[in-house]
């Protein structure tokens, strides 16, 4: 498959699909073009490198080629998760530098329950995964939360697994995370300086670090954490529209909320926007900075984790692991940066917040 049949079945010029398949810092202007380009090239079976194509027509390679394994758990599309979508990105471009074919990519949505878990299933589903393929997999990279167990189970099977996450797993694998407590520090701090002091959360709370971080931050500079403030929601953009729906119709609102994930809160941007309530105007901060959120009005406040850097340190760590480099599970974090813009102001300007979306 050429990046000219891309191009012809999305409509670009081939230098186009070029630019956005192989260079991990261009920035396309329309993402909705991106999108299909991806789409495309997925849909086609596009295969990036020189060695992926070398394997694929059976011709042998002076290098060794690896085979890596791709695993989305807690939802079961990367539409549904634009952080990981954009990390998932990110893995293709390492992958293409390192000499690294995307063997499979599967999603496990019930990968990230804590109870309840179906483990008949979860053997079905690992048995699916790891047999019955004409080429084995060197490794797994798992994005997002993953049952412990689950993770020992998927770690006997392949050689080497890594996780990239917001939340340890307690050296179950070797691991690429953002300190998810320390985002929220860095979130509710700001929200702290600006004044506020009635601050809701939005987003998972079990075993869940930025939940933690939340609690920690209210606890820390003498604030209550009101149970009326808080709603556990899916990591998705409808949940943050329902949760906002749900808080426009209390009579005392928080003046601000901390949201798990952009896509939460562009869900509550969203509902606010429709609702164009005149007397409520609060401030809304996240973590991840996926591009949507330099594209809405207002601009979302938020916490940057670097999806490139987890990306390329994620593939480092399992090739490291493949070649025998290590033993010891390794743990390595991401550090967050504060991205000021517009979804956010002082409490005592609430009413210059303009919602369009």
């Amino acid at each position: 498959m050429s990046l000219k049949q891309i191009a012809e079945k999305v409509g670009v010029s081939a230098a186009t699909v070029s630019r956005i398949l192989n260079d991990p810092n261009h920035k396309c202007a329309d993402k909705d073009l991106r999108d299909k380009v991806f789409a495309a090239a997925h849909e086609l079976n596009y295969v990036p490198n020189e060695a992926a194509k070398n394997l694929k027509m059976g011709k042998k390679s002076e290098e060794k080629v690896y085979l890596i394994d791709v695993l989305l758990t807690r939802n079961s599309s990367l539409e549904q998760d634009e952080f990981f979508n954009e990390v998932y990105r990110a893995l293709e471009m390492e992958f293409n530098r390192k000499h690294c074919i995307l063997s499979g990519f599967f999603t496990e949505e019930c990968f990230s329950a804590e109870e309840n878990v179906d483990f008949e299933k979860v053997h079905q589903e690992i048995d699916e995964m790891t047999t019955d393929r004409s080429e084995k997999s060197d490794g797994l990279i798992v994005l997002g939360k993953c049952n412990k167990s689950i993770l020992k189970l998927l770690n006997e099977r392949y050689k080497a697994v890594v996780s990239i996450n917001r939340n340890s797993t307690d050296y179950a694998v070797d691991e690429v995370i953002c300190d998810g407590a320390h985002i929220a520090n860095l979130a509710m701090n700001y929200l702290i300086k600006l004044g506020h002091r009635r601050i809701g959360y939005v987003g998972s709370c079990h075993h869940e670090s930025r939940y933690t971080g939340y609690l920690q931050e209210m606890f820390r500079h003498n604030l209550e954490p009101l149970p009326e403030d808080t709603m556990e929601v899916r990591h998705i953009e409808s949940e943050g529209y329902k949760a906002m729906q749900h808080f426009l119709k209390q009579e005392n609102p928080p003046t601000a909320f901390y949201c798990a994930n952009d896509m939460v809160a562009i869900g509550m941007l969203k509902c606010l926007a429709k609702a164009k309530n005149k007397y409520y105007f609060p401030s809304i901060i996240s973590s991840d900075d996926i591009e949507a959120a330099q594209f809405i009005k207002p601009m979302l406040t938020t916490v940057r984790i670097d999806k490139e850097a987890m990306a390329r340190f994620a593939t480092a760590i399992l090739l490291d692991r493949i070649h025998g480099g290590h033993s010891e599970s390794i743990s390595l974090k991401i550090d967050g940066k504060l991205m000021i813009r517009e979804s956010c102001t002082r409490v005592d300007e609430v009413n210059s917040l303009d919602y369009v979306i």
